[in-house]
């Protein structure tokens, strides 16, 4: 069985670094999962996700000619496509695509003060607040 760019794979975790994890696929090679492809989320440690031992489907990003594989977790897992018409999808004005662009932009600067007022207060108690002295 040759490995292809594209193809799924079932593997095991064999080893795990602070970057990414090893994982062992068919005929003994072995590749690459990078921390950023073992989840749709962010993952600060790859701990938390994985463990040596796991069995995984990956899919093959690439192979390089000296022999490095490097694998994806979250592309291997098949996603639904999202449609906004389908029953039970997303509602509201965030992902309505029939907002005018005044509309978009509005929401986007309400948003934008909203999240710099937050962090001018995180800041400001940070600092010690507004009537701090300075000395």
């Amino acid at each position: 069985m040759s490995i292809e760019v594209g193809s799924k794979l079932q593997g095991k975790v064999s080893g795990i670094t602070n970057f990414g994890a090893f994982v062992d696929l068919p005929d003994g090679k072995t590749g690459l999962v990078h921390i950023s492809e073992v989840a749709d989320r962010y993952v600060k440690d790859i701990n938390d996700v994985l463990s040596v031992g796991d069995e995984v489907t990956v899919k093959v990003l690439q192979v390089e000619p000296d022999g490095k594989i490097g694998l994806s977790i979250r592309k291997a897992v098949d996603k639904p496509k999202f449609n906004s018409r389908q029953k039970g999808g997303h509602k509201g004005k965030r992902f309505n695509k029939e907002q005018s662009f005044e509309d978009k932009m509005l929401r986007f600067l309400k948003d934008s003060e909203d999240r710099l007022s937050a962090l001018k207060r995180q800041t400001e108690s940070k600092r010690g607040g507004r009537g701090a002295r300075r000395g």
